[in-house]
């Protein structure tokens, strides 16, 4: 059952991932567009659906997701290992954001991009957690906060405002730091990393594209 709680049905995600093969190797490759499109990428819909397509841009395969009052997310269920390679790598671009809105409420959860990544942390699907890493439309750069709807959800911001927008931005986080960080707890594996364009809430319309996402050892 779908419902408005959108972060409810993120979380059963946990009740589907598929545990592949620990990763040991220094480079954990998540996007590989050119040769493989989005095999391996699934996707789900909480209201209506973003659009997501492979398009060429200068040169490169990446990803355009656009939010029309929308909320859909692809999802790529994999177990990586973080004791080998805790390191999250990605690019994006956003062309616009969506003005002065409160993100902390449930009216104002909505993102032009964002990329999460999810741990499941026991048996059931309730035992999981996700960092959230948010392109925001109002909120400062190394803001953070639980989700409106879940406090096994964290919000963190890495991009504000206009600022960057229009232009493609490389991200580099330590997903086993930040787990330890706003959980407290020592996550050695996680089970699955998204992607999402979402503006249900707030009505808006929102583009972002994505590329080049894959997990290194620490000190790449």
């Amino acid at each position: 059952m779908f419902i408005k709680r959108r972060w409810v049905a993120v979380f059963t995600v946990g009740m589907v991932i598929s545990f592949s093969a620990g990763a040991r190797s220094s480079t954990v490759t998540l996007t590989t567009f050119e040769t493989t499109g989005l095999s391996g990428w699934e996707e789900k819909s909480f209201k209506n659906q973003t659009r997501y397509q492979l398009i060429r841009q200068t040169g490169a395969l990446v990803l355009n997701a656009v939010a029309e009052a929308s909320a859909s997310v692809l999802y790529n269920k994999k177990e990586i290992s973080l004791l080998a390679t805790p390191i999250l790598n990605w690019s994006w671009r956003v062309e616009q954001t969506y003005g002065k809105i409160n993100e902390q409420s449930k009216q104002g959860d909505d993102y032009p991009a964002r990329i999460y990544v999810v741990a499941k942390t026991g048996p059931f699907p309730w035992n999981t957690l996700a960092l959230n890493y948010v392109w925001s439309s109002s909120s400062e750069k190394g803001q953070h906060w639980p989700n409106a709807y879940t406090e096994k959800a964290h919000m963190i911001v890495l991009r504000s405002g206009e600022e960057d927008t229009k232009q493609w931005v490389a991200e580099k986080r330590n997903i086993r730091q930040d787990f330890k960080t706003y959980f407290d707890k020592d996550i050695e594996t996680i089970h699955g990393v998204a992607i999402m364009t979402d503006s249900d809430n707030t009505g808006k319309t929102g583009e972002a594209f994505y590329k080049d996402l894959y997990f290194t050892e620490e000190g790449s």
